[in-house]
């Protein structure tokens, strides 16, 4: 055994998602990029993975989660507006969810539910629940490949230390922020939701990239992420054409795997934080998936590549500048709290 529990975590997890993808692909399941994403997402945490009960358990529970989009469908194409304001409601739970009370594998899903599954809907229900089951199929995939990966990298048996939940007050603005930031891109995706569905994925990595993210180091945390992985996606696009096949899909995915997963984990230094890495694995794998979907279904996927990653770019700048702004607000508001005290106690 790897005696290094950084190197174990490291392995572990390029693995996983190695792995992750390659049976997605290879088993022809439906938007097969998500199983890598949900493998790293699962699987970041240094613990066990989920047992069968378990696994069950969060399929069903994710169905209903998921299933909260297909009942908006009839509002959104009647009552538009009212549509859209239960969205706005439904987002702010989801992040507060996520963020206060620690659900933040719930509060994710439900964002999804919510935006995806909805826009998905507007073009036909049967859509709409052929994404909810290739979601679903695709989490069961990442999870199978955890119980196989995880016995030849085992944690040791130190349970984690859980961290505090941020204050209520501060967990509002926090969802605030993120539910403001997710919202664009939903309309966006609601123009045409086949073309700009890996928006919504992007602009939910953002929200909870922006939770973690101080105003100050915005930029370089939200766009400088953002447009690494998009040159880590030129670079692996390159790569994989010396060789397109499944076995050198799966080789690349490792290597890059490995080497920005000890970036995040730290067992590689470096001055950006784990966020900062973890927004550019998540958004390389949302640049590489739909490419070589596009290339398969015979479309050009330079073009493709080259509006998705100035949407990409777009949705981060308004990530920042909304961060930027509602800190300013909040600092505002303390500020004439302040101000007003001092002068209740003169």
């Amino acid at each position: 055994m790897i005696k290094s529990i950084g190197a174990r975590r490291v392995f572990r997890l390029s693995l996983t998602v190695a792995i992750a993808l390659s049976v997605s692909y290879g088993g022809g399941a439906t938007l097969p990029f998500i199983a890598p994403l949900f493998a790293f997402m699962l699987g970041a945490a240094p613990k066990p993975p989920m047992g069968p009960k378990g696994l069950f358990g969060l399929i069903l529970v994710l169905f209903l989660i998921l299933s909260t989009g297909l009942l908006l469908i009839p509002v959104l194409t009647y009552y538009p507006m009212t549509a859209l304001m239960l969205v706005l409601l439904g987002l702010f739970f989801a992040n507060y969810l996520a963020l206060n009370k620690g659900k933040g594998a719930v509060g994710t899903f439900l964002t999804v539910g919510i935006t995806l599954i909805s826009a998905m809907g507007l073009m036909g229900h049967a859509l709409a629940m052929m994404v909810i089951s290739a979601l679903l199929l695709n989490i069961a995939i990442a999870v199978i490949c955890q119980w196989v990966v995880y016995p030849l990298f085992p944690e040791d048996h130190l349970p984690p230390a859980a961290p505090p939940p941020p204050p209520p007050l501060q967990s509002s603005w926090l969802a605030l922020r993120a539910t403001l930031i997710v919202f664009p891109s939903y309309l966006l995706v609601l123009y045409n939701p086949t073309a700009y569905a890996p928006i919504i994925m992007k602009s939910v990595a953002l929200g909870q990239q922006a939770t973690e993210t101080e105003a100050k180091n915005a930029g370089r945390e939200l766009l400088g992420s953002t447009c690494m992985a998009g040159v880590l996606a030129i670079l692996f696009w390159f790569c994989l054409k010396l060789a397109p096949n499944l076995w050198m899909y799966f080789l690349w995915t490792l290597a890059f795997s490995m080497y920005f997963i000890a970036k995040f984990y730290a067992v590689i230094e470096s001055r950006f934080t784990p966020s900062f890495w973890q927004n550019v694995i998540v958004t390389l794998f949302i640049f590489i998936g739909p490419a070589v979907d596009d290339t398969a279904n015979g479309k050009d996927p330079y073009k493709a590549s080259a509006v998705r990653i100035g949407l990409f770019i777009g949705v981060t700048i308004y990530a920042w500048a909304m961060l930027v702004f509602l800190e300013w607000l909040r600092k505002r508001q303390e500020y004439k709290k302040q101000s007003s005290l001092l002068l209740e106690v003169g």
